[in-house]
């Protein structure tokens, strides 16, 4: 595993935090792409707040670096 793109914490006090088949990659704890129309799995509650409780899409070992970085470029590119 590249530690760099990926790393699972098995230590925190709120592992497993998503149901992840695999490696659970918790380089993204906090989604940088929460403020974006990201292709996770995720449900606005009163039309403001992202609950991505159920999303996997950042978490999914190390591809998941490479899919996040896709998205930052997709937004910066608009």
């Amino acid at each position: 595993m590249n530690n760099s793109k990926c790393f699972t914490n098995t230590e925190c006090e709120y592992y497993p935090c998503h149901s992840v088949k695999g490696d659970l990659n918790c380089l993204f704890c906090y989604c940088p792409l929460y403020f974006l129309d990201c292709p996770g799995n995720f449900i606005m509650i009163d039309g403001k707040i992202k609950d991505c409780s159920s999303c996997v899409f950042p978490h999914q070992g190390e591809k998941s670096w490479d899919l996040v970085q896709a998205e930052l470029q997709k937004a910066i590119s608009k």
